[in-house]
């Protein structure tokens, strides 16, 4: 893969120049077809959120620290805490603090964890790995949502409370 920027770099150049300042045939498929018609696909945005993407960020960049930190391994790879985990957790708590907690989503977000903690903790990791993610990604949301000023009470991005 280290080929691709020489080759993704001048296409991107090349797009760039062929439609300059002017919509396509396909931008205008998508302006037909996107959020304006489905208002819905307006959720969409949640992958490209900036606070999910700190997240990630600052989750990957722990995990990666911490797992040389405790130096933990597993069959050769370092494992304390999971990444996979640790990961996941941070997506499920945006999708709460996106979404609001409602409890259905609570307990979705609950089973979900359960599951995918469990897939971990009885293939690549040790249990302790796991619960280790758990706590590393749940306090990242929380940490994350304090310095945003956010709560479980967001679904409109009501950062003020003043919507009810």
């Amino acid at each position: 893969m280290k080929w691709w920027p020489a080759v993704g770099l001048p296409l991107m150049v090349v797009l760039g120049l062929a439609v300059g300042d002017r919509s396509t045939g396909v931008d205008d498929w998508f302006n037909r077809n996107g959020w304006a018609a489905h208002p819905v696909l307006g959720r969409l945005l949640f992958f490209t959120e900036p606070l999910l993407l700190q997240l990630l960020l600052v989750g990957v960049v722990a995990v990666r620290v911490l797992k040389r930190l405790f130096g933990r391994e597993r069959e050769g790879a370092l494992a304390y805490p999971s990444g996979h985990v640790t990961v996941m957790m941070t997506v499920l708590g945006v999708v709460v603090l996106v979404w609001g907690a409602r409890r259905w989503l609570l307990l979705a977000a609950a089973v979900f964890a359960g599951l995918g903690t469990a897939g971990q903790a009885l293939t690549y990791h040790y249990f302790t790995d796991t619960i280790g993610a758990v706590l590393l990604g749940s306090s990242l949301v929380v940490l994350a949502a304090t310095a945003a000023k956010l709560d479980g009470c967001q679904p409109r991005c009501d950062l003020d409370h003043s919507n009810g």
